[in-house]
């Protein structure tokens, strides 16, 4: 049984930064990959930022230069580095492992950026 729990988020001005934290659960962390989505009212979830087992990372251009995924297999947690934040990324964000036949997914943590 995989669970993850997010945390971080908040409120902050536009311009400044948060950092997300999500700790993963279960031996499978360190072959899996992981990922960040976000959801605004309204709107569909969206991916945000995904990172494989070995390093590799994927970003949405919307938030790419601002934005910086990382993991530490040791801790089983995986970051999400956000700067230069704007009012758009306002959203609850979520982090997801991608299983072998399923995804496992956080509770999700509000990040709210005030103009």
């Amino acid at each position: 049984q995989v669970q993850l729990v997010e945390s971080g988020g908040g409120l902050v001005q536009a311009g400044g930064s948060l950092r997300l934290s999500c700790a993963a659960s279960g031996s499978i962390f360190s072959i899996a990959a992981m990922g960040w989505y976000r959801q605004a009212p309204g709107n569909q979830r969206e991916l945000v930022a995904r990172i494989s087992s070995t390093g590799t990372t994927y970003y949405v251009d919307s938030v790419k230069g601002r934005f910086t995924i990382s993991r530490d297999n040791a801790k089983n947690t995986v970051f999400l580095q956000m700067d230069s934040l704007k009012p758009v990324d306002t959203a609850v964000y979520y982090c997801t492992l991608y299983g072998t036949s399923i995804n496992y997914w956080g509770q999700g943590t509000q990040v709210t950026v005030s103009s």
